[in-house]
């Protein structure tokens, strides 16, 4: 037996060929078991919803099939000599094998769909390259013979980043592929308390007699503290700006009350640890319902509505409901999704070819087929995709669309040329960073990055065309954007933050706009001053943070809480939802004495069964202005 006052507790009954494990809310385990000594192994269990898995091994004790609760077969081929596992056939009877070299070093992995990976070593055993299913080989290199952690790296693009480490194996100082280098301290517990970076960036990380973290501190003084209980549990972060954020637990240790700025939300679990409850900010509730193997079953949302989900035995979900919605969902044999039905309607459908690439998605809408299907390389990488609208009687294509993909030599994608359009190409430095875009012959961008790898200039077009401009970005001590500046003076920003890193003011030539927040951290007002403009938005919420229509501009409005997390109004629009939570209509506000122009824009939404939005109409005067269908 095994009590814990303050959460689950065990019971055990041994037997001969079968040990009973029940816990304190009843949920009860069997599993069966055969053979003597070290032999005696577990060949059933049977878990608390009745469910079966069965297992069989060789006379090594060695396992060499397992049989699901659904009744697909995994089995398992160990080397009869080594014991090392060799392949692994599937359900649908796909086949994994693995090769080793004479020191049982895994050498070899042959996938199903027959790409492969491989691992080379040297004469010491230690990992020398490794390359992947799509045919990219990274390098790796030791300082000297004795090392076993490697110190020199070479990915497939040929960038090369050092490692250098400590006696204790721990790495003092990286160099990525630009030269560039980070260093970093540990204390003598080995607990890292320093990160330096290029530009001046540090960080330090200061410690408790426990080893827990209790501070860490920017190079610009700017110091985050973290408290905790006598069981550990981090129970108070004050940020450099002195805010707190303050979190209670159970004897668990699990999280009960989390509190910022005032503004408190609540947690609650049953006997098995789950959390059944959250409420939040409001006082609203929202509801949570698991099984006895711990699958969510049912979950009811702050607006009371309740969706509910069902698994078959292997544990996957085959059903789930939303209202009057039923959605079933179907697999394979590899557990693979391949079509899904609404209220007995056919939804999504997806394909796979011989090798279990997924090959086509496709569904009905309105009456037509949309459908989008995928074509890959010989390495698995996707090379295409052709999106179709089609007759579903007769098979007649409406309408098509495809973009093709192509990878440089090192294997990155490099190049998309969509229908009807020149191709658009992004050149790259290093491991990937972006350095430039073009549009077919037409240079469209250029990218300069500083020791971080950061952009500070873009510039836009060739310099010899009239229309090209360059953008330049700076950071301040901290790493934070600090200034955006055009060959366009009137289009420059400079951006401001407070004590806790929050932006606070973006300023230009022609404007500046400062941001306030509450002491939770939200935003409460916008203020923009220009030229013959001084103005100030408030940003109204509810304690959950759901937007009010400010009192000042609506004092009719009564409206303090969004108890169901649906905003009906704020300060520009009314909102109007279906019983499944969805906007349907969103309509222009007029404040209480403006006179109407009958000019308000109502916007409708439109979804099929499956919350697809369809249909969006935006209509004034009475008339459709502007509608769309999907």
């Amino acid at each position: 037996e095994q009590l814990n006052p303050e959460g689950l507790s065990y019971r055990y009954r041994y037997e001969k060929n079968r040990v009973t494990v029940t816990d304190s809310p009843g949920r009860r385990e069997v599993l069966h078991t055969e053979g003597e000594g070290g032999l005696k192994r577990v060949v059933m269990k049977e878990s608390a919803d009745g469910s079966v898995t069965r297992s069989g091994y060789d006379a090594s004790g060695r396992l060499e099939w397992q049989t699901n609760a659904a009744g697909r077969k995994t089995e398992y081929s160990p080397d009869v000599a080594t014991g090392k596992l060799t392949a692994v056939t599937g359900p649908d009877g796909r086949k994994t094998r693995y090769h080793y070299n004479d020191r049982q070093q895994l050498t070899t992995t042959v996938y199903p769909d027959g790409l492969r990976s491989t691992r080379e070593y040297d004469e010491r055993g230690r990992l020398t390259a490794e390359t992947s299913r799509t045919g990219e080989t990274t390098r790796y290199s030791y300082d000297n013979p004795d090392s076993e952690l490697p110190t020199g790296i070479v990915d497939a693009t040929g960038s090369s980043r050092t490692i250098r480490r400590n006696r204790y194996g721990q790495m003092v100082a990286f160099t990525d592929c630009s030269g560039y280098e980070t260093r970093y301290e540990y204390n003598r517990f080995g607990q890292m308390t320093a990160v330096h970076r290029e530009e001046g960036l540090s960080v330090y990380r200061t410690y408790n007699t426990r080893g827990l973290l209790v501070s860490q501190k920017e190079g610009q003084g700017r110091e985050t503290r973290y408290d905790y209980n006598e069981a550990g549990d981090l129970t108070t972060i004050t940020g450099p700006d002195g805010s707190r954020t303050e979190t209670q637990y159970d004897g668990r240790g699990k999280a009960i009350a989390t509190t910022q700025g005032g503004l408190t939300r609540r947690m609650a679990y049953d006997a098995a640890g789950r959390v059944t409850q959250l409420t939040n900010e409001n006082g609203s509730h929202s509801g949570f319902t698991w099984d006895v193997l711990d699958r969510l079953t049912e979950q009811t949302g702050f607006d009371g509505r309740t969706q509910r989900y069902g698994y078959d035995p292997a544990g996957q979900m085959v059903r789930s409901e939303d209202g009057d919605l039923v959605t079933l969902w179907h697999y394979d044999e590899s557990g693979r999704l391949t079509h899904r039905t609404v209220n007995g309607e056919p939804a999504e459908r997806w394909q796979y070819d011989e090798r279990g690439w997924l090959t086509e998605v496709s569904h009905l809408s309105e009456g037509l087929r949309v459908a989008v299907q995928y074509g890959y390389d010989n390495k698995g990488r996707l090379t295409g995709e052709r999106q179709t609208v089609s007759d579903p009687q007769t098979g007649e294509v409406l309408w098509a669309h495809e973009t093709q993909q192509e990878y440089s030599a090192q294997g990155l994608a490099n190049r998309l040329k969509p229908d009807g359009l020149p191709p658009v190409e992004w050149l790259t430095c290093g491991s990937g960073y972006l350095a430039g875009m073009k549009l077919g012959d037409r240079p469209l961008v250029e990218y300069t990055r500083d020791r971080l790898h950061r952009e500070v200039q873009r510039r836009f077009g060739s310099d010899s065309l009239p229309d090209s401009y360059e953008l330049t970005t700076t950071y301040n001590p901290g790493g934070q954007l600090q200034g955006r500046h055009l060959n366009h003076p009137q289009l420059d920003r400079e951006y401001g933050y407070d004590e806790g890193g929050r932006l606070v003011r973006i300023s230009g030539p022609q404007q500046t706009r400062e941001y306030r927040y509450s002491e939770a951290g939200r935003l409460t007002g916008v203020h923009t001053t220009a030229a013959n403009l001084d103005i100030t938005l408030p940003y109204a919420t509810d304690p959950a943070g759901n937007r009010l229509p400010d009192p000042e501009f609506y004092p009719e409005s009564s409206s303090t809480v969004w108890a169901d997390n649906r905003i009906t109004e704020d300060m520009q629009y009314r909102y109007r939802y279906d019983r499944y939570g969805r906007l349907t209509e969103k309509t222009d506000r007029i404040p209480e004495g403006v006179i109407r122009m009958h000019d308000e824009r109502a916007h409708r939404y439109d979804y099929d069964n499956q919350h697809r939005l369809v249909r969006y109409v935006r209509t004034q005067y009475g008339e459709t202005q502007a509608e769309g269908r999907y």
